[in-house]
C-alpha cells in the first residue's frame, strides 16, 4: 500500500486557490501579449525619437507601481 499524505480542508483550499491564481496570471500575461501590437526595431527608433523622455520632465508623472506590486493585494 502506498503511503497517503493527508492535508486539511483549509490548507488544501489554499493550495488550490494559489494554483488557480498561478495559472490566471499566466493566462492574463498572454492576454496582454495579444493586446500588444508588433513592433520592428526601425519602427521602435522612430517612436523613441519621436516621444524622447527627455521631453517629459519626471513631475508631469505620477509614480503608481506601488499600486501593483503587492501580489497578496486584497482578495
Amino acid at each position: 500500500m502506498e503511503p497517503t499524505v493527508s492535508l486539511d480542508a483549509n490548507a488544501l483550499k489554499s493550495l488550490i486557490k494559489e494554483s488557480v491564481r498561478e495559472v490566471m496570471r499566466e493566462e492574463w500575461f498572454k492576454f496582454f501579449e495579444l493586446l500588444i501590437p508588433y513592433v520592428d526595431d526601425e519602427e521602435q527608433t522612430e517612436i523613441e525619437t519621436s516621444f524622447s523622455p527627455e521631453r517629459h520632465p519626471d513631475s508631469d508623472f505620477v509614480d503608481i507601481t506601488d499600486w501593483f506590486d503587492d501580489a497578496d493585494q486584497a482578495q
